[in-house]
C-alpha cells in the first residue's frame, strides 16, 4: 500500500452480510478483506463499508457485486472521505482538518480509521434523519404553544407519531458508538489512535446531541399519543351524551303517549 490513500466510508443500508465473503481476510469483527496488494475494504454488519485505497471506478465495481449481500439499501448512500498518509514523525498524528498520518499502514490501524470513519458515517444519516423530523415537529409545536390546540386531524397526527417512532426505532441503539473497536483487545498501543480519532471526529459529542434530540422526538411522540387518546375520550363521551339524550326523549315520548291514552 502507498504512503497517500483515501479511506472512503458509505452507509449503504440497514445491514450488509458478511457470511462468505470471497477474499484475503485480515479480520473476521469487522470483516476486512484485501483487494489486490494495496487495497482494503472493511465491511460492518450495521450496513457500512470503508473502502481504502480503491479508485473511483473499483468502488463501483464492488459495491455492485456487494449490493445482493446489502439488506434494506438507501436510496442515497450517506458518504465520508478521509485521507491517511504516512506520518513522517514516530507517533500517529491526527491534526484538524488534514489528513490523517500513520506511522505505518497496517491491517489493525486501518481498521481503526475504519471503525471511526463508520461510526461517523452512521452518526451523519442518522443526524440528517431527526432533523428531518425536527421540520415536521416545529410546525406542530409552535401551533400548540400559540392556540393551545392543533388543527391537525386524527390521520395527520398519526402520520407525524409514525415518523418520530420510526426515526427514534432506526436511531436508537443501532451502532453501538461508545464500544471501542475489538483491535484493541490484541493492540492496546493504538488506544491513543482511536482517542485521537474519537476526538477529531467528535463522535461522544455528536452521540449526546443526538440522545437529546431523540428524548425530544420520544416525548413529541408521547404527546401526540395523549392528544390522539383524549380526541378519542371526547368522541366517546359526545356519542354517550348523544345516546343518553336520544334515550331521555325515547322515554318522554313514551310516557307522553301512554299519558294520551
Amino acid at each position: 500500500m502507498g504512503t497517500r490513500v483515501t479511506a472512503h466510508a458509505l452507509y449503504v443500508g440497514d445491514r450488509i452480510n458478511t457470511v462468505g465473503f470471497e477474499g484475503e481476510v485480515l479480520s473476521a469483527l469487522p470483516l476486512a478483506i484485501r483487494i489486490g496488494e494495496a487495497r482494503v475494504a472493511v465491511l460492518f454488519r450495521y450496513g457500512v463499508a470503508v473502502l481504502i485505497g480503491l479508485s473511483p471506478e473499483e468502488e463501483v465495481k464492488f459495491l455492485e457485486a456487494l449490493k445482493p449481500r446489502i439488506g434494506g439499501q438507501l436510496v442515497r448512500f450517506e458518504e465520508e472521505t478521509a485521507i491517511v498518509t504516512i506520518a513522517s514523525e514516530t507517533e500517529d498524528q491526527v491534526q484538524a482538518g488534514g489528513p490523517l498520518q500513520l506511522r505505518d499502514m497496517s491491517p489493525d490501524r486501518l481498521l481503526v480509521v475504519a471503525d471511526v470513519l463508520a461510526k461517523s458515517v452512521v452518526l451523519a444519516h442518522d443526524e440528517r434523519e431527526v432533523a428531518k423530523v425536527f421540520e415536521i415537529i416545529e410546525p406542530f409545536a409552535k401551533e400548540l404553544a400559540d392556540h393551545g390546540r392543533t388543527r391537525r386531524n386524527r390521520k395527520g397526527m398519526l402520520k407525524l407519531l409514525g415518523n418520530a417512532l420510526l426515526v427514534q426505532h432506526r436511531v436508537s441503539g443501532r451502532v453501538a458508538v461508545a464500544e471501542k473497536p475489538d483491535v484493541l483487545w490484541d493492540r492496546p498501543d493504538l488506544e491513543r489512535l482511536y482517542a485521537r480519532l474519537e476526538d477529531e471526529y467528535e463522535l461522544k459529542e455528536r452521540v449526546d446531541a443526538l440522545n437529546r434530540k431523540l428524548a425530544v422526538v420520544a416525548e413529541t411522540a408521547n404527546t401526540l399519543a395523549d392528544i390522539i387518546d383524549t380526541r378519542r375520550s371526547l368522541h366517546l363521551e359526545l356519542i354517550i351524551v348523544v345516546l343518553i339524550a336520544v334515550e331521555i326523549i325515547v322515554t318522554f315520548y313514551q310516557i307522553y303517549a301512554a299519558g294520551g291514552h
